[in-house]
């Protein structure tokens, strides 16, 4: 079922953070909220609660250790809560993070178990072949560009094709990433990416715009993920991140 919007902040606690790490900062203190009771919450503004979520998240999963910087990892959490809130998320229980500000060299797509407090898979991931070579550097919307697009996305339906088993994802953002649909950007595998073809080559492989993961990890991936969960694909280029109405909104 569709989380109600109403609800969606007692929900975003509920799901998000154990009752020991139910946690706001408050006028330089701590001030601990038990499961179920958000009435007790204290006076503080949303983005200063959603600010120190982030930040106890981030420590409690180890993020920085498994290379997500706490700045993607914040904006993920705050359009995720956002989409929470608007009744969008079919499967909340998972947030996939691609992070193109690191090397495709590096294992930087990240899918996060909320409700377990755990990192499901941290493995690799293609950017568009003419984002750039070994990292990504410019994204677009536009049909045929074999670009990455930034923003949100909501998983749909799986499906096979020329790559096997693979997953629509609908970007929510116009302009920037409203086109996947029409672009057939999808989530499949490629033996392009993955241990064994960086053995042999500088960098990983790179798609059409798709963000293509290792063949070995792609069935299990696409099934806990599948079905409306969200996807955020990060770059800390300004001409997204302050134009984003999800991450305003």
């Amino acid at each position: 079922m569709f989380c109600k919007p109403q609800s969606a902040f007692t929900i975003c606690l509920a799901l998000l953070l154990s009752p020991s790490l139910l946690t706001v900062m408050a006028h330089g203190g701590n001030a601990i909220i038990p499961a179920g009771k958000e009435e007790f919450m204290p006076v503080v503004s949303r983005s200063l609660a959603l600010k120190n979520q982030a930040h106890v998240l981030y420590e409690r999963l180890d993020l920085e250790n498994s290379g997500l910087g706490l700045d993607a990892f914040s904006y993920a959490l705050s359009g995720y809560l956002n989409l929470l809130e608007k009744g969008k998320l079919q499967n909340p229980n998972t947030l996939t993070i691609c992070d193109f500000s690191q090397s495709s060299k590096k294992k930087r797509l990240y899918i996060i178990d909320l409700k377990e407090m755990k990192i499901l898979w941290n493995t690799y991931v293609a950017h568009g072949r003419k984002s750039g070579g070994e990292f990504a550097q410019s994204f677009s919307n536009a049909p045929k560009s074999h670009k990455s697009s930034l923003g949100f996305y909501i998983t749909e339906q799986t499906y096979y094709g020329s790559h096997g088993l693979s997953l629509r994802i609908n970007g929510l953002e116009k302009g920037i990433n409203d086109m996947a649909r029409a672009r057939n950007i999808v989530i499949h595998g490629s033996d392009y990416v993955g241990d064994d073809f960086l053995e042999s080559n500088p960098f990983t492989g790179r798609s059409f715009g798709c963000p293509a993961i290792p063949d070995e990890e792609t069935t299990a991936i696409i099934n806990t993920i599948k079905e409306g969960s969200c996807l955020f694909i990060y770059h800390p280029t300004k001409q997204y991140l302050t134009v984003s109405k999800i991450l305003k909104s």
